[in-house]
C-alpha cells in the first residue's frame, strides 16, 4: 500500500517540479518587452478604448453564486456514484446511508445559510416593467 502512496507522491513532485522548472527557465532566458504605447493598447473590433480600459465593477453576488455553483455542482459529482451504487454500499457498509446523511444535511445547512443571507436573491424589491 505504501507503494502507491509513493508512486502518487513522485507524481505530484515531478508535476510541481516540471512547472517549477519551467518558470525558472522562463525567467531565466525570457525577453522583456520594450514598451511602445500604441501596439499595447487593447485592441477590441477596431475601436479605440475609452477611458482607462479597466472593465466596471462587478457585484460580489457574481462570485458568490459562482462559489456556490461549484459546492454544489461537487455534490452532485459526489452524490451521483454514490446513488447509483447505493444496494451495494449500503449492503457492504450500514454507517454509509448515516454518513451521507450527515453530508447531504451540512450541504443543506449551508444552502439554507446562503439563502437567509441573500446570496440567492438577486433583486430584493423587483419593480415591474413598465410599457408605453
Amino acid at each position: 500500500m505504501q507503494q502507491e502512496y509513493f508512486s502518487a507522491l513522485m507524481q505530484l513532485l515531478a508535476g510541481f517540479g516540471f512547472a517549477g522548472m519551467i518558470l525558472i527557465l522562463s525567467v531565466i532566458f525570457g525577453r522583456r518587452a520594450k514598451l511602445r504605447r500604441a501596439q499595447d493598447v487593447p485592441y477590441e473590433c477596431g475601436n479605440v478604448p475609452e477611458g482607462d480600459g479597466a472593465p466596471g465593477f462587478f457585484s460580489i453576488k457574481y462570485y458568490l453564486v459562482a462559489v456556490l455553483f461549484l459546492v454544489f455542482d461537487l455534490e452532485v459529482i459526489l452524490l451521483y456514484p454514490w446513488a447509483v451504487n447505493f444496494k451495494d454500499v449500503v449492503q457492504e457498509n450500514g454507517s454509509a446511508l448515516v454518513s451521507m446523511a450527515i453530508f447531504v444535511g451540512v450541504l443543506l445547512a449551508a444552502f439554507l445559510y446562503a439563502v437567509g443571507k441573500g446570496v440567492i436573491v438577486w433583486h430584493k424589491n423587483p419593480t415591474p416593467r413598465q410599457t408605453h
